[in-house]
């Protein structure tokens, strides 16, 4: 099989397309003929040497995948050869195969396109986990989403309108804004030109967002808590800031509020297979059914992954972007 590896931490430049073994299938396993994989913030730290894969995992980047699978374990019961699937991956994904436990893995209704399936687990599981399982958005609350025009900001969006929430986002430019209300956000904060604690101040009459989905850490922490609800949830996912989260405890105790801030890929198998059996349960009718699709910024090759990578950083993506082998 083939694999994108990083022979030495850098930039896009570091990753190579090499032969590597194959990967040996487990009990519990599937192996899945890759079709695509998703491309995440958490590969280009992992480019970066800075995010390694934990162990038992293979070393190269990839934390999504979809394609058809060519091979189970003796005790798989949820899936055969030829079926559809996405899976979510605690990395490896960056390969011509991968090997998966079945109960990270999900079938691919045949109305959607087996690619653009492979931008659905780690956002999904994501958004699921944090703003619904741990936040526990209700119907009618406001939701805030900082950064709406990525991958994860476009999933969020969608989710909390078919739950009935509302939806504000923050994003840096008028395309990702505009196509942030295309998908039913209400409250459009350009960051670069407004204060998002003034516009959801304004928006939500004083009371502020319900729930804020952060990626952006640090930089961000002590504003959040300003634009947070009495009794408001802040989760927070990422530290793209870079910088330390710097803020009254006092603030927050005024607010009743939950600073709140987790990973996934560092979660036990059994929490992450709790995690996908919630989102098979919770939001596969809304994909079989069309009414949730992920917004794809672009599908580049496998031999071109270094151009992904930055299109990612560059920030100009809206969506996910894909790895097509």
């Amino acid at each position: 099989m083939r694999a994108i590896i990083v022979n030495s931490p850098g930039g896009p430049e570091a990753l190579a397309m090499q032969t590597v073994p194959d990967l040996e299938v487990g009990a519990h396993d599937i192996r899945v003929e890759v079709a695509a994989a998703g491309v995440n913030r958490a590969d280009i730290m992992q480019r970066e040497g800075r995010y390694p894969s934990p162990p038992g995992a293979p070393e190269w980047p990839g934390l999504e995948v979809s394609g058809v699978v060519t091979e189970v374990g003796d005790d798989v019961t949820r899936f055969g050869v030829g079926d559809r699937v996405c899976a979510l991956l605690p990395g490896g994904g960056y390969a011509t195969e991968v090997v998966v436990h079945e109960g990270l893995a999900l079938l691919v209704p045949l109305s959607m396109d087996l690619v653009d399936a492979a931008a659905l687990p780690e956002a999904l599981a994501t958004v699921w986990s944090n703003v619904f399982m741990s936040a526990e958005l209700a119907p009618g609350e406001t939701l805030l989403v900082h950064g709406g025009g990525s991958g994860i900001g476009t999933t969020a969006i969608q989710l909390a309108r078919l739950l009935d929430a509302r939806v504000a986002v923050t994003a840096g430019s008028a395309e990702k804004l505009a196509m942030c209300a295309s998908l039913g956000a209400e409250t459009l904060i350009n960051y670069r030109e407004q204060d998002f604690v003034t516009e959801i101040k304004a928006a939500t009459d004083g009371r502020g967002a319900n729930v804020i989905l952060d990626i952006m850490g640090g930089a961000y922490a002590a504003r959040n808590i300003e634009a947070v609800a009495i009794n408001g949830r802040i989760m927070v996912i990422a530290n793209q800031s870079n910088e330390p989260a710097t803020f009254d405890p006092a603030r927050l105790m005024q607010k009743r509020a939950r600073y709140w801030a987790t990973t996934l890929r560092a979660r036990s198998l059994a929490e992450r297979i709790d995690i996908v059996r919630a989102l098979e349960s919770a939001i596969w009718p809304w994909i079989a059914s069309g009414e949730f699709r992920p917004v794809i910024d672009g599908r580049f090759s496998f031999e071109n992954a270094a151009d992904a990578h930055s299109r990612l950083e560059s920030s100009a993506h809206v969506g996910k972007i894909v790895l097509v082998p």
